[in-house]
């Protein structure tokens, strides 16, 4: 018997993956509904479907698949209860997303003049997974001190690598953050960025975001902006995408519409660890991608290639014209490449 999977329409690379073994429909996010997922055998999404009890209650679906990083999008207890395996692609983007990240404090350093050496500048990061240790490593290689925050991995590692968080916004030039979404528990992440902890942050520190829109407190960082508190802000993921506050859009010196690991090779991993996690699943061949990728991150970068590489203020002055285009620029947006090395 033929599996029924629902994929969404605006993954990249997958259409004519599957149709050899499935029984594949392409939906719209807002066309994935219970009444389409009814017959459903499986899901292959984005961040964009929610996938709880509303979604799934009374389908056949046993699988879900996100080709994302993140999982707070899906109820992972309700999942689990119900005998719904998930999977996701964790550090597909990862590359790409510290190509913006670096590309974002030179560009910005361009942008304002600064003097300073880079070799002068400390950099704090906060979580240090698969985005992160890649960021540490290309900025190390520029010169720049690195300050690393990840209470999680400093538990299991013992180790004295890792600082506490207000050792990073007391220590920082530049802070950015790379930690998952949580709201409850010893290492919830919600809001983790609000006026306690800006309040003890030098008021010429850069902070970025790009890892999820409610780790940043959106009213506290634009009191902070409006109160020389922090010198400027780089936004790519906003507390309740795709409603963006006007006041932070304003604001931040870099806003750009959720696309930090647009890069084409980032999206041809996710793809392809999401579609062989369905294989995998349900005892289907492996799928081989006939694009080419390279296996990860650039092992040695500099300066000029990073410049080069990426603009983020191209993006910028796209979303700053006209926010309600942030689905649009983001569904429809042309991949860069990543940076080379």
């Amino acid at each position: 018997m033929r599996v029924n999977v629902v994929v969404e329409n605006k993954i990249p690379f997958i259409k004519g993956l599957l149709e050899d073994y499935c029984n594949v429909k392409y939906l719209a996010p807002e066309d994935i509904t219970a009444e389409t997922m009814s017959q459903a055998d499986a899901l292959i999404t984005r961040t964009r479907t929610r996938c709880d009890a509303s979604l799934l209650a009374g389908s056949q679906c046993r699988f879900i698949a996100t080709a994302t990083i993140g999982t707070d999008h899906i109820d992972l207890e309700y999942c689990q209860r119900n005998g719904i395996t998930v999977s996701n692609a964790p550090g597909c983007n990862a590359p790409a997303v510290a190509q913006y990240v670096m590309a974002s404090i030179l560009h910005w350093r361009r942008m304002r003049n600064d003097s300073r050496p880079l070799q002068s500048l400390t950099l704090g990061i906060v979580g240090v997974g698969h985005v992160g240790s890649i960021v540490e490593q290309w900025a190390r290689q520029l010169g720049m001190k690195v300050l690393l925050c990840d209470p999680p991995r400093q538990k299991v590692e013992c180790t004295n690598k890792f600082v506490s968080l207000s050792t990073i916004a007391q220590g920082s030039d530049i802070i950015t953050f790379h930690t998952p979404l949580t709201r409850s528990g010893e290492y919830a992440t919600y809001h983790m960025c609000d006026r306690s902890f800006i309040d003890n942050v030098n008021p010429e520190t850069l902070i970025i975001n790009s890892a999820r829109g409610p780790i940043i407190n959106t009213h506290d960082i634009i009191e902070a902006l409006d109160n020389r508190l922090i010198a400027d802000v780089v936004i790519d993921c906003w507390e309740n995408e795709p409603h963006l506050s006007a006041e932070l859009l304003s604001r931040a010196v870099i806003a750009t519409p959720h696309i930090a690991g647009y890069s084409r090779e980032g999206k041809i991993r996710a793809t392809a660890m999401a579609v062989n996690a369905f294989t995998r699943f349900f005892g289907l061949p492996l799928v081989e991608m006939a694009e080419c990728v390279k296996p990860g991150a650039a092992q040695c970068v500099t300066e000029s290639a990073i410049l080069e590489s990426y603009n983020p203020f191209i993006d910028t002055a796209s979303l700053k014209r006209d926010a309600s285009a942030f689905e649009a620029l983001r569904n429809n947006y042309n991949y860069r490449s990543e940076v080379a090395g």
